[in-house]
């Protein structure tokens, strides 16, 4: 009775990723898939993986937290040979990215160990090298890994995918000419997968020169702008952060995301914030890996309710149950804005973009207008909150 049982359960299991095995995964990725709670695949994993698994290059258009790293991953996992050099290179813009990717990685290779190297600069290189040694997969940042290029500590010669992640980002963050770099010292023969928010002219240009008739994939944003609401307030400047702490302590929010334009002005409305008796913390290129890294954990976690950052944490990082993003900086651009509210209003949850407004930010806002429309609220009044630590010279 009980072997029938088992055998019925496990017909269950079977089934329930029918979805997944019609797209050609097979175990013992599958149990990975089942262990992580998946049934049903995203779009982007639905449209990808089988051209994966096909060995075609591919240019796919999808959002962050579409399910991507799942979509390039699996067929990357699926055939590799453990033990046969690196096979494998997932470029990202940033170390946040490249410590994410390869973290999900191995929770989708639990059941086929696969040894991954994560490499990005702002830590010791040391470590690194001998995890290249092994490695098969590598994940990393432009400049680490040329860095390794120079040193001999990593070779290509057996790679059979290349990947760049946030493909768009590069070019934002000056990074094409180290991708190209990169991609030169990557063997000819080889599948290219680029996956980006948006497929500019950059990315179509760098899919020409680089890849064999390839397949354009683009899928709808993540994002539902019925469940966004866009607004904005107007106040003077000396006001912005009391508003700031106003909205915060009276919205109804579960985790909320800080954007300033400045690492300054970030460690300044943390700091200022923890003051007036909101757990917040402080994320930005300047602050090292390590405390980079605590504090994603302890966004993640709950333990902080409140992010603040620049735009490094804008792309990239999947951090679920974003209900608010502050725009306390305006963006320089449109597509910058939408990547920063691109944090709510995601699969299914409603979300909540505000825009603090002081007289110097109305040409920026106004650009960003131009492709948003967003509704002006009625600014509240404000208690003015006190500055205990001023680390810019900028008055708030």
């Amino acid at each position: 009775m009980k072997d029938r049982e088992n055998q019925e359960s496990s017909k269950l299991n079977k089934a329930d990723l029918s979805p997944f095995m019609k797209l050609g995964l097979k175990e013992p990725i599958l149990s990975a898939i089942r262990q992580q709670g998946f049934s049903k695949p995203t779009l982007i994993q639905e449209t990808t993986i089988p051209l994966v698994l096909a060995g075609r290059d591919i240019m796919a258009g999808s959002a962050t937290g579409s399910g991507k790293t799942l979509a390039f991953g699996a067929g990357i996992i699926q055939t590799i040979k453990r033990g046969h050099g690196i096979q494998a290179l997932i470029l990202t813009p940033t170390r946040e990215l490249a410590e994410q990717v390869s973290n999900s990685l191995k929770l989708f290779s639990a059941q086929q160990p696969t040894r991954f190297a994560a490499v990005y600069g702002g830590v010791s290189i040391g470590p690194q090298i001998k995890e290249l040694r092994r490695a098969d997969v590598v994940v990393g940042t432009p400049g680490r890994i040329l860095d390794h290029l120079s040193k001999n500590t990593i070779r290509f010669d057996r790679l059979k995918t290349l990947v760049l992640d946030e493909a768009d980002r590069m070019f934002d963050m000056g990074f094409v000419d180290d991708v190209e770099k990169i991609i030169k010292r990557c063997p000819k023969q080889r599948q290219t997968l680029l996956f980006s928010a948006t497929l500019s002219g950059e990315i179509n240009d760098l899919a020409k020169r680089h890849t064999t008739e390839v397949a354009k994939v683009v899928t709808k944003s993540f994002v539902d702008p019925l469940k966004l609401t866009q607004v904005c307030y107007e106040i003077s400047g000396g006001l912005k952060f009391s508003l700031l702490v106003h909205l915060l302590k009276h919205e109804t929010a579960e985790l909320g995301m800080v954007f300033c334009n400045t690492r300054r002005s970030t460690d300044m409305i943390a700091e200022n914030l923890k003051y007036s008796g909101i757990e917040a913390i402080a994320i930005h290129g300047g602050i090292s890996q390590d405390k980079r890294n605590k504090a994603i954990k302890h966004f993640h976690t709950k333990k902080a309710q409140v992010l603040v950052c620049t735009d490094v944490a804008a792309r990239g990082l999947d951090i679920k149950g974003v209900s608010h993003v502050y725009n306390y900086d305006i963006p320089a651009d449109s597509k910058q804005y939408t990547h920063r509210i691109g944090r709510t209003a995601r699969a299914g949850e409603k979300g909540k973009a505000i825009n603090i407004l002081s007289l110097k930010d109305k040409e920026k806002f106004s650009r960003v207008l131009r492709d948003n429309t967003i509704a002006k609220a009625k600014t509240p009044y404000v208690e003015r909150a006190n500055i205990r630590s001023q680390t810019n010279s900028r008055p708030y």
